[in-house]
């Protein structure tokens, strides 16, 4: 049988179709999706794509390949799941333990300077210095909630870095002063 035979044995109920089809393209499926989920959540996207198989089976139109309708499901899937996760929780590192704090104070103030550099919240670059940097997510997974191609993610942190790098270098006052 091939693939389109197996979608339309699976809208008749036959769950021995359902196992070949997962058989066939689960492999490949795992693989992409772990592009854009960390490697734990893969399994249960998985698990999600092909119940999501199961109950629309019927709606399929053989027009294309199955697989390129499978990967359809699969990224939708792994959205919901992304949005129902909500943000990952952020375990920030004792950085400034020990530290005076006057200093952190500052700190933080020239923190905030440097992500203020970056724009208003909810702009381009704000978010992927959120998602990449403070969420520490991985940048496919940024393209995908942020529903624009991975190049454009890398790009956009490549001048993410450069306006934090000119936002946070002391300034020649502060430098006169130091000498």
């Amino acid at each position: 049988m091939d693939d389109d035979e197996l979608i339309a044995a699976i809208a008749a109920g036959d769950d021995n179709a359902l196992r070949e089809l997962f058989r066939r393209h689960a492999p490949w499926l795992a693989t992409r999706l772990r592009s854009i989920l960390p490697a734990a959540d893969t399994e249960d996207v998985l698990q999600e794509t092909f119940v999501a198989v199961w109950q629309g089976a019927k709606r399929y139109r053989p027009e294309g390949l199955a697989g390129g309708w499978l990967w359809g499901i699969a990224r939708r899937q792994a959205a919901l799941y992304l949005r129902r996760r909500g943000p990952a929780t952020l375990e920030l590192p004792e950085l400034l333990a020990g530290t005076d704090p006057a200093e952190a104070v500052l700190l933080a103030e020239a923190i905030a300077a440097a992500a203020a550099a970056l724009g208003p919240d909810g702009s381009a670059e704000r978010e992927v210095w959120r998602l990449v940097y403070v969420e520490d997510r991985p940048v496919a997974e940024a393209a995908v909630l942020l529903g624009v191609p991975v190049g454009t993610v890398k790009s956009r942190a490549h001048r993410v870095r450069r306006r934090l790098r000119v936002a946070l270098r002391p300034s020649t006052a502060a430098e006169k002063g130091a000498s």
